[in-house]
């Protein structure tokens, strides 16, 4: 029962200027008044929301550096009236050096920065997380444009040694030009962030498709256009030839036919981060006052909504029971409602449907030989609050623990040797996080290694959630094989050209072919 409101209409009042039109913010069924006019919600006005907002792109363009945004209805060409402007603007956009674009987005992030808090209370009323995971998220965004602005100035290929005398040869790297970003509602912030900061600094304009979240949203500038609706726009994204890249964020089952139609149409391969069947190995030498809060947090944090929740659980058969006792008193000590109250530590599933899914998987652990430890019932009172579950006695390769649902129910499992808990890691189809807590070192290099985790995020001692931004964040197999934020992934947004340049007067041939 949250109401669907504008994100970062804030930034309409930051250091990058924009005309805005029309955006509703719309209010709940069960109310009688808009939000923003109750006492309780007058934080939004911060962000420069009124009872009407504008926010649709009228088919004009207002000169440099004064863009408009776009709203555009599915049933209305959404994306072809937007890449009008963008077509625009991204010819303009190549004209200002890397630095430059970091400077931008340098003050992107200041702008956040100073509308942290009422934007992190924005997304707990539009997703539901408790108020520090929103603040938390837009805190990624921030840092990552920290990231991105020092990028800005490093980005680029190497000079390579020619074998032919008197030519040099290098890696050009240039912006791929259109970048679609396809985002889910369990992360609205981070993972566009992730995206946008650095697409920008490479040079390319953005296209945020951010679905069943928003129902109006403005950026501003054209370089970050925004189209907000379902599956139809989603298609039209993936679809179309001019759209350069697309990052999606979501589903394996939605990843799967937006990799289809891109790769129909020869695009470049998208930047695909889905889903994740993400385990915590426990071994016998493990810290169990380490292991207890981690797999805590990992487990019923976003009231089991992340792409990283540990939904999986290994224990090593001596010390199975006492972390099964110790966790399942923590799960009871969970402080549950208001995300707002600073002493919440679970809010609710996003919507019914995630309820009905919660209480689908239980009936099929219990069907499957799983024993209910705790939780197992929606909660009676408003809103799509369920018990975060434990679940003890499945098999390993029980078709309930391979699937990956997407709520709070954690499936325990026992197991007796090294070589066992690194195989069952493994053997879901997909590949996200996954993580080991041991103090012995050679057991840490062993699941470091080609023998060890199959995961893009390979972890010791530490949950399976809570990636930071420096780090290259996607996974293997049925995750998609994508990468967003740190480390080179930067190389996705931009296309590869190895130049041959010669400023001799001769014109020697490789691999020593003579053709004379």
């Amino acid at each position: 029962m949250w109401n669907r409101v504008v994100l970062f209409s804030a930034l309409r009042h930051s250091a990058l200027t924009a005309r805005v039109h029309s955006v509703r913010l719309l209010p709940s069924a069960a109310m009688s008044t808009l939000l923003i006019n109750q006492p309780k919600y007058a934080w939004l006005k911060e962000l420069g929301l009124s009872e009407d907002n504008n926010g649709v792109y009228n088919g004009t363009w207002g000169g440099t550096g004064e863009v408009v945004t776009s709203y555009c209805p599915a049933n209305n060409e959404p994306i072809a009236r937007v890449r009008q402007v963008i077509s625009l603007v991204f010819f303009w956009f190549l004209q200002i050096p890397a630095p430059k674009r970091g400077e931008i987005v340098r003050q992107i992030g200041d702008a956040l920065r100073r509308k942290i808090k009422v934007l992190g209370s924005l997304v707990s009323l539009e997703m539901g997380k408790i108020y520090v995971e929103g603040v938390g998220e837009v805190q990624e965004y921030v840092d990552v444009c920290d990231y991105a602005v020092g990028l800005s100035r490093m980005i680029g290929g190497p000079v390579l040694p020619s074998e032919r005398p008197g030519h040099a040869l290098i890696e050009q790297w240039n912006p791929v030009g259109l970048v679609g970003i396809i985002t889910a509602f369990n992360f609205p912030v981070a993972v566009y962030g992730w995206n946008n900061a650095i697409a920008l600094i490479c040079g390319n304009v953005c296209l945020w498709i951010v679905a069943e979240v928003l129902e109006q949203n403005n950026l501003p500038g054209a370089i970050c256009s925004m189209t907000c609706g379902g599956a139809d726009i989603g298609t039209a994204i993936a679809k179309d030839e001019r759209v350069d890249l697309v990052s999606f964020t979501g589903s394996t089952h939605v990843g799967k036919q937006v990799a289809l139609m891109v790769q129909e149409r020869f695009g470049k391969h998208p930047l695909l981060e889905l889903g994740g069947n993400n385990a915590i190995i426990v071994f016998e030498d493990a810290d169990l006052n380490l292991v207890v809060p981690s797999a805590l947090f990992a487990s019923v944090g976003t009231a089991g909504q992340r792409c990283t929740t540990t939904r999986r659980l290994m224990l090593h058969e001596s010390v199975h029971d006492e972390v099964v006792e110790r966790l399942a008193k923590a799960y009871k000590q969970v402080r549950f409602g208001d995300p707002w109250d600073p002493s919440t530590l679970y809010g609710p599933l996003h919507t019914k449907q995630a309820v009905q899914q919660y209480l689908a998987a239980i009936e099929q652990a219990k069907q499957q030989g799983g024993t209910l430890v705790c939780g197992g019932k929606v909660m009676d009172r408003p809103g799509n609050y369920v018990e975060p579950t434990i679940f003890t006695g499945l098999a390993h390769d029980a078709p309930i623990v391979h699937t990956e649902t997407f709520v709070p129910i954690l499936y325990v499992i026992k197991f007796k040797t090294e070589e066992e808990a690194f195989a069952w890691n493994n053997e879901v189809k997909q590949g996200l996080s996954s993580s080991i807590f041991t103090k012995d070192m050679g057991r840490v290099f062993r699941w470091l290694g080609p023998k060890g985790s199959d995961c893009g995020i390979v972890n010791v001692n530490i949950p399976t959630s809570g990636a930071e931004i420096g780090g290259a964040f996607g996974g293997e197999k049925h995750t998609g094989g994508g990468r967003e934020s740190g480390s080179d992934s930067w190389k996705q947004y931009m296309r590869r050209s190895t130049c041959t340049i010669n400023y001799s007067k001769d014109l020697p041939l490789a691999q020593g072919i003579k053709f004379e």
